[in-house]
C-alpha cells in the first residue's frame, strides 16, 4: 500500500541541496523512514540520481549497528563518495548514534553530501536543532495521516472513514490491520512496548503507575483546561502521593511532549494580544493511541472532532494557541461583572489568522449563538469560523461569521479563504 505524503515531500523538494540538514521529526510509527527511504528516494530516481549517489542508514536496523560508531558512520560514508556526484545520504533515527551532534556537524561541512535524519524525540532533535545547528538545520515534522491522506488508502466511504478515522487514528499501519480488535490490540501494544518504554528507557521515573495515571487523565480530558497545581492536589487527596508535586507534573508533561505524544496549545488573551501563562491545553497527536490509552472506553466525537481540528491546524503549519476574550456584562444585580469567553483555536500563519470554533451539533438557534458568542465580540478583520460535525455547504451569516462542516474542511486546505 502506497500513500503519498504530498505536503512533506514538498518540503523535502524544495530544500533538496539548500546546504543544510534536513531533520525529519515526528511520533515513532508515523511514517519518517517511509517518507524518506521510499518516496523521497523514489523522487530521486526520478529525478536520475542514481542508485550508487544515494547512501541509506538504518539504525533501527540491527545488522546496521556499527552504525552507532560516529566515526565507522563518518568513514563509511567517505569511501562510498567515489566522485564529485551529489549524494544523499539518509540516516534513519539518528539519534542513536553516539555524539550524533558532533557527527552532524561533519557532515554538514562535508562537500557533495545533502543530508537527512530521522528522529522520534524532540529533547535530542529539536532543542539541538535550536542550539547546534541554527542556520545550518532544516526541520520538518511529521504528524499522523491527515483524514485527507487517510482516506486515499481507506475502502469504503466518507462517514465510515471518519468513524474508522477517530476511533483509529492516523498511524499508516492501521490501513493495512484488519477488523477492530487487531487494530485495538496493535495501538495498546504500541502505547506499552514502544512509547512507554522510549520514555522510561530514556528518564528515570519511579512514579510509573502514577505517570500512566496521568498520560490517562489527559486523555479523557481532551480540550479541557490543564493545570499542573489541581492536578497534583488530585493525587494527594486520591491517591495519598504527596511527592507528585506540580513540579512532577509539568516535567512529565514535558517527557510526554519530547515523546511527540502530546502538544501543548497556549492560551491567548486576542483582546489584549498577550500570551496568558495559565491553565493550557494539551492535545494528542494520534486519535489511535488517545484512545487505546482508555482502552477505547471514551470515544466521544465532540471531544475528538476537536483534537482532529487542532491537529489538521498544525499539520497545515499553523501556531496554534486557545483564545480568551473579556466582556463586561451585567449580572441579575445590575451590576457589571467580568466574564471570560473562550476561541477555540487562534491559528496564525505569516499574516493569515483564523478564529476557529469546533461545533459537534447546532440542533437549535440556542446553541449556535453560544457558539458565535465569542467570535462576535472579537473587533478585528480575520476571518471567524464555526466548523459543525455534519457535511454542509459554507454559509456566511449577516455578521461575517462563516459556518462549514467537518468534512468539506478537512478535505479542501482552500476552503478557509473561500
Amino acid at each position: 500500500m502506497k500513500i503519498e505524503r504530498p505536503a512533506y515531500m514538498q518540503q523535502l523538494i524544495g530544500s533538496k541541496d539548500n546546504g543544510l540538514i534536513k531533520i525529519v521529526t515526528g511520533l515513532r510509527r508515523v511514517g519518517k523512514s517511509y517518507l524518506l527511504k521510499t518516496l523521497f528516494k523514489d523522487y530521486l530516481l526520478k529525478e536520475g540520481v542514481g542508485k550508487d549517489h544515494i547512501l541509506i542508514i538504518d539504525l533501527e536496523d540491527r545488522k546496521q549497528k556499527a552504525f552507532k560508531d560516529p566515526d565507522y558512520l563518518l568513514d563509511w560514508v567517505d569511501e562510498q563518495m567515489a566522485d564529485d556526484g551529489q549524494y544523499y545520504v539518509i540516516i534513519d533515527e539518528v539519534q542513536k548514534v553516539e555524539e550524533f551532534v558532533d557527527m552532524l556537524g561533519s557532515l554538514a561541512v562535508k562537500d557533495h553530501a545533502d543530508v537527512y535524519v530521522t528522529g522520534s524525540n524532540s529533547h535530542f532533535l529539536s532543542s539541538d536543532v535550536a542550539t547546534e545547528f541554527r542556520g545550518r538545520g532544516d526541520e520538518i515534522h511529521v504528524w499522523p495521516l491527515t483524514f485527507k491522506e487517510y482516506m486515499t488508502a481507506y475502502e469504503g466511504d466518507v462517514y465510515e472513514g471518519w468513524q474508522e478515522y477517530y476511533t483509529f487514528g492516523g498511524l499508516p499501519k492501521i490501513l493495512s490491520i484488519q477488523g477492530d480488535d487487531k487494530k485495538a490490540t496493535y495501538l495498546r501494544n504500541l502505547y506499552r512496548t514502544v512509547y512507554l518504554s522510549d520514555i522510561y528507557e530514556r528518564h528515570d521515573i519511579e512514579n510509573k503507575a502514577e505517570f500512566e495515571e496521568l498520560v490517562r487523565i489527559l486523555a479523557s480530558s481532551v480540550g479541557s483546561p490543564v493545570n499542573p497545581t489541581n492536578l497534583s492536589n488530585t493525587f494527594k487527596t486520591v491517591k495519598q502521593l504527596k511527592n507528585i508535586t506540580d513540579k512532577t507534573i509539568e516535567t512529565y508533561l514535558g517527557y510526554l511532549e519530547d515523546a511527540f505524544l502530546i502538544e501543548k496549545s497556549e492560551r491567548y488573551d486576542i483582546k489584549g494580544k498577550k500570551y496568558i501563562g495559565t491553565t493550557p491545553k494539551y492535545y494528542f497527536k494520534d486519535m489511535g493511541i488517545r484512545n487505546a490509552i482508555l482502552s477505547f472506553r471514551q470515544t466521544e466525537e465532540n471531544h475528538l472532532m476537536e483534537n482532529i481540528i487542532y491537529n489538521e491546524m498544525r499539520y497545515r503549519r499553523f501556531l496554534v494557541d486557545v483564545g480568551n476574550v473579556n466582556i463586561r456584562v451585567r449580572n441579575e444585580k445590575g451590576e457589571l461583572q467580568r466574564v471570560t469567553l473562550e476561541v477555540d483555536f487562534v491559528c496564525n500563519l505569516g499574516s493569515r489568522k483564523y478564529y476557529l470554533q469546533s461545533a459537534y451539533r447546532l440542533p437549535d438557534e440556542e446553541k449556535m449563538k453560544q457558539e458565535k458568542r465569542s467570535l462576535i465580540q472579537i473587533s478585528d478583520s480575520f476571518k471567524k469560523i464555526v466548523i459543525v460535525g455534519e457535511r454542509m455547504k459554507l454559509q456566511r451569516d449577516e455578521q461575517g461569521i462563516v459556518l462549514m462542516g467537518i468534512y468539506e474542511f478537512l478535505a479542501d486546505e482552500k476552503l478557509l479563504d473561500a
